[in-house]
């Protein structure tokens, strides 16, 4: 199964929904650290149907066609209880800006301050956008979110992540812009 496949089956064993929903909450609180399009959910969608682990209902609607909501099944949540604890590989890191960085003695430095400033705004914008889910989150499952049994405390670890990241890139961001400045007055 695909990497997708268990993103879907983790977000159908929180509640069913349908695709375009499943797209929606790839664009919110998961997409810090996944993301995929629109034309891939279906196709994976029906491959986990194909294979049991969701059930369709389908549900009329007037002027449009059937609503589908997808609904993870007892295989599904077998299937992704051994994914969640199953080894992961280090992951690839390709970071262009951080390959620009590498090469940056190649640049005029006034130039390249534009480009982290850009990037500093950007990964200053996401921080704030997690930290406000984060509130969010603390605030509304307070208990539910402490619990390593509830779905809750997912969703807090990974927001926390995502901030520890943003935070992390920001400054590195902000430093180069200082080590660029300085080289300038020099």
């Amino acid at each position: 199964m695909t990497t997708l496949g268990h993103v879907l089956l983790g977000l159908l064993a929180r509640a069913p929904a349908s695709g375009y929903d499943l797209a929606q909450k790839l664009k919110g609180p998961v997409d810090f650290f996944w993301q995929a399009r629109h034309s891939q959910i279906y196709p994976e969608l029906a491959r986990l149907e194909q294979d049991g682990y969701v059930v369709v209902q389908h549900v009329p609607q007037t002027e449009r066609p059937d609503k589908k909501i997808y609904r993870i099944t007892d295989a599904g949540t077998t299937v992704l209880k051994a994914w969640v604890i199953a080894p992961v590989e280090v992951p690839v890191v390709r970071d262009e800006l951080v390959l620009k960085a590498y090469c940056l003695w190649l640049a005029h430095p006034a130039a390249a301050i534009e480009l982290f400033r850009a990037h500093a705004h950007h990964h200053t914008e996401l921080l704030a956008r997690y930290q406000r889910n984060q509130g969010w989150l603390l605030e509304q499952w307070a208990t539910e979110g402490r619990r390593i049994d509830s779905p809750w405390f997912g969703s807090i670890a990974s927001i926390q992540r995502g901030i520890g990241y943003e935070q992390e890139y920001a400054a590195w961001c902000r430093w180069m812009i200082e080590q660029l400045e300085q080289a300038i007055s020099d």
